[in-house]
């Protein structure tokens, strides 16, 4: 009877625990560092018990971890091209991919001592002597920033300026410290460092800027996985978003 009552005991206690053990990991693009910490204390609220790790890098290093075997749950890319290549790999649950927000591609300059640049063309001129792109082979926002300035016949000429970046945040450091005279960021990255730089140009000639999210095919955690990207559709989440500068899907 004793070792009845104390068996549970033992399951009563282990029951919560094992609740607060679910955890996900959410490897997402480095744009949405600032909105998803937000996002994730607000989503752990709402499901009591629920942990959410941030895992957040250019979407291109992401999908490379992913397919080493790191333990990821959820993958949020800043386009379409690298959640196409995950697909192919079969790295992601194919059923669950969905977009979830937009963006603008945006080209900056130090807010102060900057260079006045008005137009790509620009970017040609004496003034400016290195700009800040991303890395097109794992950066989206460089094969955003290569797909406008080819647009504009302006690519193969301003290469020697060029700097590489490993990520859209690192292009936003190197124009915030002046290290680079302009650089090509998103819209809401550039309004997190309002301060330091500012917005010149609003370019066109790009693929649309949107954002897939899915989960990852060998999660151990799909029903929460599945549920924090049903979460980032409601009204609240969006508004969230929205105030970090995101557009709707």
């Amino acid at each position: 009877m004793r070792m009845s009552r104390l068996a549970s005991i033992v399951l009563a206690l282990a029951l919560p625990f094992s609740a607060a053990a679910q955890q996900i990991t959410v490897s997402a693009a480095a744009s949405l560092t600032d909105a998803f910490k937000e996002l994730g204390t607000k989503f752990e609220t709402g499901k009591p018990g629920a942990t959410v790790r941030f895992n957040f890098a250019a979407s291109g290093v992401l999908l490379q971890q992913i397919s080493q075997g790191a333990p990821v749950d959820v993958f949020a890319s800043a386009d379409q091209e690298t959640m196409n290549r995950a697909a192919d790999q079969k790295l992601i649950d194919a059923a669950t991919r969905k977009d979830f927000v937009t963006n603008s591609l945006v080209l900056i300059e130090p807010a102060k001592d900057g260079p006045g640049v008005k137009t790509l063309q620009d970017l040609t001129g004496p003034a400016v002597k290195k700009i800040a792109v991303g890395k097109t082979a794992t950066v989206p926002v460089g094969r955003y920033t290569k797909e406008v300035l080819d647009h504009a016949n302006l690519w193969a000429a301003l290469e020697p300026k060029f700097v590489q970046a490993d990520s859209v945040r690192q292009v936003l450091d190197y124009v915030g410290r002046g290290e680079a005279e302009a650089g090509f960021v998103y819209r809401t990255d550039a309004a997190i460092m309002g301060d330091k730089v500012k917005v010149v140009l609003t370019p066109s000639g790009h693929t649309p800027v949107t954002y897939p999210i899915a989960v990852v095919a060998d999660s151990k955690e799909k029903a929460l996985a599945r549920d924090f990207i049903a979460f980032l559709s409601t009204d609240a989440a969006q508004q969230t978003l929205a105030r970090f500068g995101f557009g709707k899907p």
